[in-house]
């Protein structure tokens, strides 16, 4: 099953890419950025309660969704290139086995223990 959901979660980060190709941006703007979501780590610092908060945001594929779908009905390329690093950045974690976190602690996720 673990491998099935990989699969799926890289044709998400594939559809990812398709849709930055669809925007006025040079290429290097996807790779220079997609780690980008990963500043919601930041929320850490101030607690695990916090940093599940921070890192969720920043990780939540519905969140990605909801930036790209206001920038398409702006329309706003700036808003659909977040929506998309997000979505792509999202995938990219799970197919990695990171999921979203749960309050206890990083390595607490939707997708089971980090490390085991």
């Amino acid at each position: 099953m673990k491998n099935l959901i990989r699969l799926e979660e890289a044709a998400m980060f594939a559809l990812s890419i398709l849709l930055f190709a669809e925007l006025p941006f040079a290429w290097w703007w996807f790779p220079a950025l997609i780690l980008a979501p990963d500043l919601g780590m930041i929320g850490y610092a101030f607690g695990d309660k916090m940093g599940a908060y921070a890192y969720n945001l920043f990780h939540h594929k519905g969140f990605a969704i909801l930036i790209y779908a206001i920038g398409w009905w702006m329309p706003n390329d700036y808003l659909l290139f977040s929506g998309i690093i997000l979505f792509g950045h999202a995938s990219m974690d799970r197919i990695f086995g990171y999921g979203l976190k749960y309050e206890k602690g990083f390595k607490f996720t939707h997708l089971g223990e980090i490390g085991n």
